[in-house]
């Protein structure tokens, strides 16, 4: 089987990526990333030399491009990962996420029913979403698969309307798609710009710990490698059509996972019991910030036998001890050092 994988080089899509590469030496790993600022490829030096492992430089808005590549690998199944992800920077640059989350899986779909030409045997096309589509949940209640759409941010309405599309092309053109609203992830090789990633470099350093608003805002939160383990059985034995929502069952209030943040990485540098806590800064609010999400994750539980294999408080010790054994990662990532590692690799041949 050959599969193609965008957005492998970011956090998800590596973890992913690297499962595959793994787990199925018989399949071929087609490896797409644009590496634009997220895209990083020494998430995956450990499996880059692998013979079932290929990497291949194209942006989803390139048509031709895409063409090539569905052409010469003749792909099986899509797992599509790829996309402009941070809230923060869709609300200062919308169009950024409506080109790529929108057209570029339009773009996408259309470069996979062109090659499958209709024979769709043995094929999927696998849509990887968010629960944020959702829009924003009360003090009570979990979405569910069936649970409208009402996207409140710009990231999340083009992830909305990316979902509607894949949908679509299942029922006009009789595709084999199957899409996955997932929770925050966090874990290894996270971009720093996000929360865990973020504070966990900002305490090494002693910088301040930007909290929005009154640090109520309520995220249900899931180890990047158990999201990965959903989408290996997703994508083998998941049914065409059907939406699976992946969670962890696990609510945090930022607050509180901010000081259990502080609490590990004290023990763990050896500071002061709420030395770290003192970096604690209330920030103005972000525009359109969603107070609550939380999935329901009982049908992929009940249908597939999928479940978190680690708590919280587990998922973040490992986390945190992975940054702090990957320091050059880390630095690497911050200096923007990291984007030269194509060049070294890839770029002269």
């Amino acid at each position: 089987m050959t599969i193609i994988i965008t957005g492998g080089a970011g956090f998800i899509g590596s973890h992913v990526v690297r499962l595959f590469v793994n787990k199925y030496p018989d399949y071929r790993i087609i490896n797409l990333d644009a590496l634009t600022y997220a895209g990083n490829l020494e998430n995956l030096r450990d499996i880059e030399t692998k013979d079932n492992y290929i990497f291949e430089k194209v942006n989803l808005l390139d048509t031709a491009d895409l063409e090539r590549v569905f052409s010469q690998y003749s792909p099986d199944g899509v797992i599509h990962l790829a996309a402009e992800s941070h809230v923060d920077r869709s609300i200062v640059s919308p169009m950024d996420f409506v080109y790529t989350n929108v057209v570029g899986t339009v773009n996408l779909l259309n470069a996979a029913k062109t090659a499958w030409a209709g024979n769709f045997e043995g094929k999927r096309f696998y849509h990887v979403s968010t629960d944020e589509v959702y829009g924003a949940l009360g003090d009570t209640g979990l979405f569910t698969e069936t649970t409208p759409y009402d996207p409140n941010s710009p990231y999340s309405a083009s992830k909305a309307a990316s979902d509607h599309f894949v949908r679509a092309y299942g029922e006009t053109y009789h595709m084999p798609v199957v899409v996955t609203n997932c929770s925050n992830n966090y874990g290894p090789n996270h971009f720093p710009e996000k929360l865990i990633p973020l504070f966990i470099n900002n305490i090494i350093t002693k910088k301040p710990l930007p909290v929005y608003g009154d640090g109520l805002y309520t995220r249900d939160w899931l180890f990047v490698k158990d999201h990965a383990t959903a989408i290996d059985l997703v994508f083998h034995k998941g049914k065409d059509s059907e939406t699976y929502n992946i969670g962890g069952f696990n609510e945090w209030k930022n607050i509180d996972l901010v000081k259990l943040l502080c609490k590990q990485m004290d023990e763990k540098l050896g500071r002061a019991p709420g030395e770290s806590e003192q970096l604690i800064t209330y920030v103005k609010d972000r525009p359109g910030h969603d107070r609550r999400y939380a999935i329901d994750a009982s049908k992929i539980n009940k249908e597939l036998g999928w479940k978190p294999s680690v708590t919280f408080e587990e998922g973040l010790s490992q986390t945190i001890d992975w940054y702090l054994e990957n320091t050059e990662w880390l630095e690497h990532v911050t200096s923007g050092a990291y984007q030269q590692y194509y060049e070294q690799q890839y770029a002269v041949k």
